[in-house]
């Protein structure tokens, strides 16, 4: 064993895991990638022909302590689809299409297995949005992290014509919103979550509570749904005014994030079915209502913002819900 092996870094395994890599990461790529993966850095031809002023957009991201979660269950097969489906989301609620995507992980000790779990899910989901997954980078940090500790962390590029950057601009007073639903969590509220339920109440992550018909694991580590394919389809249909990814902050910091001056928005709370997961952590927190739809998207994962004249087009093409409306203000969420 080596010095450095005994400082707790592997590097004979670290190239062993990096030599995997290229394999399983080829269908994801695109044409416009060039050269190999695995080097000092990733190449992407950046021609867009189709576009008149193309215009690029970037967002990096984590899954926050949904880690903990996964590393509870000893499931890890989605963190990498909620990581790319996050960051995905993020871009195209300007309107913009992925192009490519790098990840980071950084752990206190290497362990391949779970590791290659996390970057098949990750090629899974760059596959689903036409995403190449261009690198990344695994760092083993004895020291900074515990030993089966790791963080997971995703940067994504993306490219919309300026004429057509969906920013919020030309939101008025009479616009709707329209809701599209969550899968679940998503990729917030679970610092919360594991101090209700495993700290507080000493549930089990296998257990299935009353009024469940599933396991806490599943339900926790439902996938963050990817809106991508929606936002396309309606973007040929219809003006989108402005769309709102719901996560840290819930509904009333996000949309508040796209609002113009001079217009609050309403959200009507009975509009839509509350999934029975959100309804028991409230019940079992006993959380204020304000405090519920900050920390949790509460069935709620993209909203969009939308002329009442397109609702009919809208709800036909997209299972979602009108769930409230846009009237004059000074850039407030309410709640009705």
């Amino acid at each position: 064993m080596n010095l450095y092996s005994q400082a707790g870094v592997n590097l004979s395994l670290a190239q062993d895991f990096k030599s995997q890599i290229p394999a399983i990461v080829s269908p994801s790529l695109r044409a416009e990638v060039i050269g190999n993966i695995g080097g000092f850095g990733g190449l992407f031809s950046a021609v867009f022909p189709h576009l008149r002023h193309p215009v690029l957009v970037s967002s990096i991201d984590g899954v926050g302590t949904k880690l903990i979660v996964g590393q509870m269950a000893n499931r890890f097969e989605g963190l990498g689809e909620d990581l790319v489906n996050h960051c995905v989301n993020d871009i195209a609620s300007l309107g913009a299409d992925p192009l490519f995507f790098l990840d980071y992980i950084g752990c206190g000790k290497l362990d391949s297995s779970i590791f290659l779990k996390i970057l098949q899910g990750m090629v899974k989901a760059c596959k689903n949005a036409g995403c190449a997954l261009l690198g990344g980078e695994t760092a083993q940090m004895p020291g900074i992290y515990k030993e089966k500790d790791f963080d997971l962390v995703g940067a994504i590029v993306g490219v919309v014509d300026k004429e057509n950057i969906i920013d919020g601009r030309t939101i008025r007073p009479g616009d709707i919103i329209v809701g599209l639903p969550s899968s679940g969590l998503h990729t917030n509220g679970y610092s919360l979550v594991r101090k209700l339920l495993f700290e507080q109440n000493s549930f089990d992550i296998w257990d299935i509570p009353e009024g469940f018909n599933r396991p806490l694991a599943e339900e926790l580590l439902a996938i963050h749904r990817c809106y991508l394919q929606e936002i396309k389809l309606l973007r040929g249909l219809l003006p989108i005014k402005g769309i709102a990814h719901i996560t840290g902050g819930g509904l009333l910091e996000n949309l508040h994030r796209i609002l113009p001056d001079h217009v609050d928005a309403q959200i009507h709370i009975n509009s839509w079915p509350i999934p029975p997961l959100f309804q028991f952590l409230v019940k079992l927190g006993s959380i204020p209502r304000e405090e519920s739809y900050t920390v949790f998207n509460m069935g709620i994962g993209l909203c969009l913002i939308i002329a009442p004249e397109h609702q009919a087009q809208c709800l036909k093409n997209v299972d979602g819900y009108l769930i409230g409306q846009i009237v004059p203000g000074n850039r407030k969420v309410h709640l009705k």
